[in-house]
């Protein structure tokens, strides 16, 4: 039976707001609403450019709401971490008072019994305001505004930029010929995987042959060597954020597997300098301490315990096909 494991890719990033959105987040921090003055219109949020016609329009912002009309909504009865409520609760177009156009926001109803297309709902502002959409934790029925919390007042700056994280949840199946290569991987072993039909070897747990269409299961499993020649390679220079742990240059290698034409993709090289990578480099497989000793530092995923590679001081191959062999 087939198993999935769930991962989260997260990273930070910073945006510069610019004169519009940046006066816009700020006002959110005095807890006022501004939109943009376009002809007989007022856009809210406020617009740098005609949603029409792409015109660049006039920095004219004037206050609207902060309550206003509900157009239309739909109700969130089981929210996920994305949301900005953790219970049930409503995503609603909102025209604030003043508005042309709607807000799109959360709205804290209680219940759908409690929201209909004309209900009056006002701002449920944060204590602690950065200059985010979300200073307004959501909206409430009723005309009048809300804090939670203390109020802790508005930013001592004008807002210019943004902190964002990025990040999103995916699940993924693992087919049982990564488990296998794994468990292989934590005995000191490459395996891969050999077609009947077409002959070629595969390695990664794939568990099946893209050119014939074939599940190849443990009868196909083969013993990979351990020694191998850089055809390709990457010297990365680490740029610091949240989690990265790298400070000198490294180097990602792709790896040809003697006698085969396996090529492990993206492997560490040890115990050499990233200055001395070479194509047709002589290397051997370096092991990490087994899952079972408590200990940690293989590549993971289906390379589990293997660590990396490491010059073997063999003579370089001389092969200028070397650098077509990728994949």
């Amino acid at each position: 039976m087939t198993r999935f494991v769930e991962s989260t890719i997260t990273f930070p990033y910073k945006r510069s707001l610019g004169p519009l959105v940046g006066a816009f987040m700020t006002a959110l921090t005095e807890r006022r609403i501004l939109g943009v003055r376009h002809g007989d219109q007022v856009l809210v949020p406020p617009m740098e450019w005609d949603p029409a016609t792409g015109a660049e329009l006039a920095h004219d912002l004037v206050e609207v709401g902060p309550a206003g009309t509900v157009e239309s909504w739909t109700w969130v009865p089981s929210p996920s971490a994305q949301h900005p409520l953790r219970h049930a609760f409503a995503f609603a177009l909102i025209r604030l008072d003043g508005a042309t156009t709607p807000l799109l926001h959360a709205v804290d109803a209680g219940s759908p019994s409690s929201l209909d297309v004309g209900t009056r709902v006002a701002p449920r502002w944060r204590g602690s305001r950065v200059g985010r959409i979300d200073d307004i934790v959501c909206f409430v029925p009723g005309e009048a505004p809300e804090v939670e919390g203390e109020d802790a007042g508005p930013a001592e700056e004008p807002v210019t930029r943004m902190d964002y994280l990025a990040s999103i949840t995916y699940t993924n199946p693992v087919p049982p010929a990564t488990d296998r290569a794994v468990a292989a991987t934590l005995e000191r072993r490459l395996v891969g995987l050999g077609c009947p039909h077409c002959g070629r070897v595969y390695a990664g747990g794939r568990g099946h042959c893209p050119i014939d269409a074939v599940e190849l299961g443990p009868d196909c499993e083969v013993e990979l060597p351990q020694t191998g020649t850089v055809t390709n390679f990457s010297i990365v220079t680490p740029v610091q954020y949240p989690g990265q742990t790298e400070t000198e240059p490294f180097v990602r290698a792709f790896v040809l597997l003697d006698g085969t034409d396996v090529v492990l993709p993206y492997s560490p090289v040890v115990d050499l300098p990233a200055d001395q990578v070479r194509v047709g480099q002589r290397v051997e497989a370096v092991w990490a301490a087994s899952a079972d000793e408590g200990e940690q530092g293989g590549m993971g995923g289906a390379w589990g315990a293997l660590a990396g590679w490491r010059p073997t001081g063999e003579p370089d191959v001389d092969d200028p096909d070397l650098v077509n062999r990728i994949f």
